[in-house]
């Protein structure tokens, strides 16, 4: 657990200094619920500083923070991140105490595809592997074959024998698999309200007024983004990405508070904006976190029946990429 001036310090870089002063107490107070509770918060790289560094114990993309939740000896996880990913960690750790700090915070990808979906399309195509998104609800997960993420779906993908592979539900995240794969893909028209907003115009017009930027997009964008882009990777990939790299000038093409977060741990870099806003991962806020720890809430449930079975589409993806 970082102290409190590791963390003044850490957020300095994007708060004034009497903001920083008025976040610490209810820091503090998180700080000392979580041990309490004997409680994790993992922090998704789309949380706002104050909550990714200020308060989450482990933070990262979906694959990572999925593996967390499932060898994790707290009794309490609380998902800083939308309510699949808390949905996941129950799928992963069923005998723990999930909570979320707000049940609205949603996903654009997630509303987009139900259960019946999948069992349609299955339907469609007999015999067809369903590789699903972790961007979907545990319903979901429990009709498919194996999960992945942005981290890792070309690797997935090419796991399976078959030469026709159903893909769901994000469409720019497919097509840009299916540039890299021989594989036919089928889809479904699933996308993120945060990255199919940029274009390919938004490059050509940074790289007009910033010479030499180095560009760097997320996987959920649409092809011609990720075509024009220098680097396309998940989060965490985004992050060493720019760990090993030496550009001064980037080009973030992804959703603003992980700009905002990297700046804290590249000072010397400079991230050029635009970004984009998640209205769903800025619901998850310190005030709601305190009282998720406080009060208990709130409790991510589930049948026992899509425990079983998405829990089973999760863990294929992980045997996968973190094989010894």
């Amino acid at each position: 657990m970082k102290t409190l001036e590791e963390v003044a310090k850490a957020l300095k870089n994007t708060y004034m200094e009497h903001e920083v002063d008025e976040k610490l107490p209810l820091i503090q107070e998180i700080q000392r619920l979580k041990k309490e509770k004997n409680a994790i918060l993992l922090g998704h790289n789309y949380m706002t500083p104050d909550v990714f560094h200020g308060v989450s114990d482990i933070t990262g993309d979906s694959l990572y923070l999925s593996k967390v939740a499932a060898d994790t000896d707290a009794d309490v996880i609380l998902f800083n991140g939308v309510h699949f990913m808390a949905e996941t960690a129950k799928l992963m750790s069923p005998q723990k105490k999930v909570l979320i700090a707000d049940l609205k915070a949603g996903c654009s990808l997630a509303e987009s595809i139900t259960r019946q979906d999948v069992i349609d399309l299955k339907q469609k195509y007999p015999g067809v592997p369903v590789v699903t998104y972790v961007n979907c609800t545990a319903d979901v997960k429990a009709e498919t074959d194996i999960c992945c993420t942005s981290a890792n779906a070309l690797q997935v993908v090419e796991s399976l024998e078959s030469d026709t592979v159903i893909f769901l539900p994000d469409r720019y995240l497919a097509a840009n698999v299916q540039n890299l794969t021989q594989k036919k893909i089928i889809t479904h028209p699933g996308s993120c309200m945060v990255h199919e907003m940029y274009s390919a115009e938004d490059i050509e017009l940074t790289r007009r007024q910033f010479p030499g930027v180095t560009v760097i997009s997320h996987p959920e964008c649409k092809t011609e983004v990720v075509d024009r882009s220098d680097y396309s990777g998940s989060t965490s990939q985004m992050s060493d990405f720019i760990r090993k790299s030496e550009a001064k000038n980037i080009f973030l093409i992804t959703e603003c508070s992980m700009g905002d977060n990297l700046r804290s741990e590249f000072p010397d870099r400079h991230f050029v904006s635009t970004c984009q806003v998640c209205p769903h991962m800025k619901k998850i806020t310190l005030e709601k976190i305190r009282d998720s720890l406080l009060y208990d809430q709130y409790e991510i449930h589930l049948d026992l029946e899509v425990i079983e079975r998405g829990r089973m589409s999760v863990q294929r993806m992980l045997d996968l990429s973190f094989k010894k």
